[in-house]
C-alpha cells in the first residue's frame, strides 16, 4: 500500500467477540479462529506469521464500511468441522497509532457465509503486529486503499 494512495479513517478499538484469539472463555476454539485458519491463507499466498493472532476490532461508528475491491478474496475455506467452509477477504492497512505506523489487514469474514460472531457494519477488524499499549477505549487512525474499502460516512 502505498501512501499516496490511501485514505485514513479514525476509530476507537472495541471488545470484540474474543473468538479470532481464542480467549473467550466460552470460545468453541481454544487455539481461536486466526491460528487455525492461518495455514489456509498461506497456502493461497497470504502469510500471516507476522501478526499476533487475533484481531483488533476498531469502532468506526456511526460511519459503516464495505470492501469494494480486496486485494485478496479467498472462497470456500473449509477451516472447521464445526460449520460449512467460509469466504475470507483482506486488504492491507496501516494502524496509526502514537505517532508510529503499523502494518496490518483488514480481515473480513464474509457474512453470507458465517455461521455465528456477526460484526456490526461499522466494526473493521484487522489483524496486525502485537501493538504495545493499544487497548480497549484506545483513539488510533487507519489508513486504507479507497479502491478495495469504501468508508460510508453517517
Amino acid at each position: 500500500m502505498t501512501d499516496n494512495h490511501c485514505k485514513k479513517v479514525d476509530g476507537i478499538i472495541a471488545c470484540g467477540h474474543k473468538v479470532a484469539s481464542g480467549s473467550a472463555s466460552d470460545s468453541p476454539y481454544p487455539r481461536g479462529t486466526i491460528e487455525m485458519q492461518a495455514p489456509f491463507f498461506e497456502k493461497l499466498g497470504l502469510d500471516l506469521t507476522n501478526f499476533f493472532k487475533g484481531t483488533l476490532n476498531v469502532s468506526i461508528s456511526p460511519s459503516t464500511f464495505r470492501l469494494a475491491r480486496p486485494e485478496f478474496t479467498f472462497r470456500g475455506i473449509e477451516w472447521t468441522d464445526r460449520h460449512p467452509p467460509e469466504d475470507f477477504s483482506f486488504s492491507r492497512c496501516r494502524i496509526l497509532f502514537k505517532d508510529a505506523k503499523h502494518d496490518g489487514l483488514i480481515y473480513y469474514p464474509h457474512p453470507e457465509t458465517k455461521k455465528r460472531h456477526f460484526q456490526n457494519p461499522s466494526i473493521i477488524e484487522i489483524i496486525a503486529p502485537l501493538i504495545p499499549e493499544i487497548e480497549y477505549g484506545c483513539r488510533i487512525g487507519v489508513e486504507y486503499n479507497p479502491l478495495e474499502i469504501t468508508i460510508n460516512h453517517a
